[in-house]
């Protein structure tokens, strides 16, 4: 037998670690259903509580009766529509960048940027937290791939050389909810002649002026970072992602970018549907003056319960733990109790940093903050 899978997976169950998934009876909304139960939802990325709003399900099944329900082909044949095209350019005006590519997941677009662009004689700066999309593709490429401390911009500074790369970080990581402090590594990028790529999947929708994302958030202007990708399955409420840059960034992934030449295109009703999303979360302040305000009570009351919680001041509260059963074991403990949370273990996070991942949305009331720290503080302390 070539493959010894029994062996790799008993080795993951031994270890706490082996992953199963789960079969949802909903959709994403303040409380899901499984196993018949339904549970206060603490894990979902849909930070505005848009993926069930029902506008943005009339504007899906306006595209559908529009343009069918798949795109039939790779975008280079005849999968590229007015829907596509009507999308990148919703999405360059938004977010003041020249032109924009999309792909269909956050993770083709981040391997096709990474794949497309760096050659051996090139070298990636990559910040050890950055999300695995980023990591595989830099550990497959034939550049050079050099992890700085994260967000250690110091450590960064000692390891450019002049002319060299692309520096790679997220702009809100997805398992510390915090921030990578952008002005500062778009000012290493232009004193060291490198690119600087953000991918702000976690941002986006959620900060800044009219949702535009980290950078917006942080005062950098969008021209001072080359590459710029995020994703629409999260806050926006769909699915699929975006690469957005210079005219000639993306004129040269059309023409290098494997991951985008030879994928069938994302069905236009989804592009019509995104378009939909894009102008309801321009003007979504109040939800995200809402998010940030059940943000504030969780860290307030967290930091009375001495709850061990990074800082962040995103969607993303994380609760470390350490030990990865002994997250697993809180997180059923919370779900005896009504409580979706996700325990998050290694490899995903560093090694005696399992944690709960806690998400909150704007679809949350304050009363389930409230029950959600009651429940944390009988959970955990008696763990």
């Amino acid at each position: 037998m070539p493959f010894d899978l029994k062996t790799a997976l008993d080795e993951r169950a031994r270890e706490g670690l082996l992953r199963q998934r789960q079969i949802l009876q909903s959709g994403q909304s303040r409380f899901i259903r499984l196993h018949d139960q339904s549970y206060l939802n603490f894990s979902s990325n849909d930070y505005l509580g848009l993926a069930s709003q029902p506008f943005l399900a009339k504007a899906w099944q306006e595209g559908l009766d529009r343009w069918g329900a798949g795109s039939g082909a790779s975008p280079l044949v005849t999968g590229y529509t007015q829907a596509h095209a009507d999308l990148e350019q919703t999405l360059a005006e938004w977010l003041g960048v020249e032109a924009v590519l999309l792909f269909s997941t956050g993770f083709a677009a981040n391997q096709a940027v990474i794949k497309a662009l760096l050659q051996k004689d090139h070298i990636q700066y990559q910040d050890r937290l950055n999300h695995a999309s980023l990591q595989e593709a830099g550990a497959h490429s034939p550049a050079k791939m050099l992890r700085f401390r994260h967000n250690d911009m110091a450590h960064l500074a000692s390891l450019l050389q002049p002319q060299s790369g692309l520096i790679i970080s997220e702009g809100v990581f997805s398992m510390d909810g915090d921030q990578a402090p952008c002005r500062q590594l778009a000012d290493l990028a232009a004193q060291s002649g490198n690119w600087l790529m953000i991918d702000d999947a976690h941002g986006l929708g959620v900060l800044g002026a009219e949702g535009r994302g980290t950078l917006s958030h942080q005062h950098v202007p969008p021209d001072r970072v080359h590459i710029r990708m995020a994703t629409f399955g999260k806050a926006l409420g769909t699915a699929g992602a975006f690469v957005g840059g210079s005219r000639k960034l993306i004129d040269y992934l059309v023409n290098f970018a494997r991951d985008y030449v030879y994928s069938t295109h994302m069905p236009p009703a989804q592009a019509y549907a995104t378009s939909s999303a894009i102008e309801w979360v321009k003007q979504a302040d109040s939800e995200r003056a809402y998010l940030q305000s059940l943000i504030r009570e969780f860290r307030a009351e967290a930091a009375e319960l001495g709850l061990n919680v990074p800082e962040s001041e995103t969607a993303i509260q994380p609760v470390i733990i350490g030990d990865a059963e002994q997250a697993v074991n809180t997180a059923n403990r919370l779900r005896s109790r009504g409580l979706w949370v996700s325990a998050i273990r290694p490899p995903t996070v560093p090694k005696g940093s399992a944690r709960l991942r806690i998400t909150l949305t704007a679809a949350h009331q304050q009363a389930d903050i409230s029950l959600l720290l009651k429940e944390l503080k009988e959970c955990t302390t008696n763990a």
